[in-house]
Parts: C-alpha cells; structure tokens; sequence
C-alpha cells in the first residue's frame, strides 16, 4: 500500500511537533508514510469565508499531489471532514476523480485499519479528552450526546493503550470549545466565553492536560489558559499516543 502524510498548513506553521510525532507514529506500527512536500493549504479557510472559487487551485493541487496513493492520513479532523465534504463539488470538472474517499483522519485510520492490540506508548499523566465538533458529527470519532445512544469514542479506546495514563473525560463530552474557525474571528467575545466554559469543565476533571485531534481547538484553548494563567495544558492526542517510555 502507498501512503501519504498530509500536514495541514497551521500544523506545519505553528505545531511542526505534531507533523513529527505523526510520522513517528505511523513508522511505530510498520507504515512507512510517504511527505509529499509540494503539499500546502487545503483551502478550508477560503471556502468557509465563502470564497470557494478561491479554494478551487488548491483543491486541484492536493489531488494532483494525493490522488495515487490507496490512503492518505491527516491529523486533523476539519480538514479532513472539509476534503471529504468539498472537494467531489470543487473537483466536479476533474476527470482523475479525487482521492476524498481515501482521506482519513489518523486516529480514525489507526483505529479502524491498523487496529492496534497495545502500543509501545507511556505517558504518566491524568488526561481530559476532548472532542471537536468535525470529529464527532463529520467523522465519528465519538457519539453525539444528542442521538441519545451509548457512548463509543475512538479516541478513548486508543488513549487506553497508553501506559501510565489516567483517563478523564468532562461533563459535558462534545460541547464546543467555540473555536469554530471564522466564528472565532467574526464573534471573539462569544468565542472566548465558550473556551472558558469549556477549559473549566475540563478542569473540574482534575486533569493536567487537555487532549484531542484538532490542534485548532487546542490552540484556542491553550491562548486562553495562557491569558488566565490556568492549571492545565493542551496537547495533540497524536503527541501522547508517539511518547515513549
């Protein structure tokens, strides 16, 4: 099987730690991923302004540089979820079809393709787990609190292979950390009491980091307990699931 790493733009630009740790990750279970380095944006931002026209060149990039491999592996669930959902109507005029339908989530594709029994994984700290609104209601990563079914969270099911690692989880499991991409701009006040909100519901776990697989959300949060000078710390779920004894 050929597979590709793909690294979205902010990750590259600002948590290059977790682009590294992905690729480790992977090489840990026998994969050996594949970095195409003319790779860039995806073009989500655009899009999500309402500039589709605008995103369509990148779209048309990404599948040129993607469209040959059996799978290709993110870390990041908008981005993944944006690809998924955008490029068949960006890419309608493509006669090379899109690889969209290969696209996958890492922690997706390591649990349900790799299915892992353990991992040569340590990380001694009591962790609260987040999960982002792409990844629960675009990916199902985990249940929606609001289908009222039992709870299964993917994320949690591969944390638990983690040695040392004491699981926590908060009240209020997949409420939004008011990131929300452009709504964090267009609407920062209410943005930012819906970090707090949800940073203190997390604490109230008695947990020492924050985990999840957007590091879009963790970076809002993260900004907000470095203003407050809050207790507790953020961290890609990717970083702890490569950390070694």
């Amino acid at each position: 099987m050929k597979i590709a790493l793909f690294i979205p733009c902010y990750i590259n630009a600002l948590y290059p730690q977790v682009g590294i740790a992905a690729y480790q990750l992977l090489h840990s279970l026998g994969i050996q991923a594949e970095y195409p380095e003319d790779q860039t944006c995806c073009g989500q931002p655009m899009a999500n302004a309402g500039f589709e026209e605008d995103a369509r060149p990148l779209a048309e990039r990404m599948n040129r540089l993607f469209n040959h491999y059996d799978y290709v592996v993110a870390p990041s669930a908008s981005c993944v979820s944006f690809v998924r959902e955008s490029y068949p109507k960006l890419l309608h005029h493509s006669t090379h079809g899109c690889f969209d339908s290969r696209l996958y989530e890492i922690c997706e594709f390591i649990h349900d393709i790799i299915r892992p029994r353990e991992l040569d994984a340590c990380f001694p700290h009591r962790v609260s787990l987040h999960n982002s609104c792409h990844g629960v209601r675009k990916l199902h990563l985990s249940t929606p609190s609001e289908l009222n079914l039992p709870y299964h969270s993917k994320l949690r099911n591969l944390l638990k292979l983690v040695s040392g690692l004491e699981l926590a989880e908060p009240r209020r499991r997949d409420e939004c950390c008011g990131f929300g991409g452009m709504f964090s701009v267009e609407e920062s006040a209410v943005s930012v009491q819906m970090g707090r909100d949800r940073i203190q519901d997390h604490l109230s776990t008695g947990s020492e980091f924050i985990t999840g697989a957007d590091s879009s959300c963790l970076m809002h949060m993260q900004g907000i307990i470095d203003r407050e000078k809050l207790p507790i710390r953020t961290i890609h779920i990717i970083e702890i699931l490569n950390s070694r004894p």
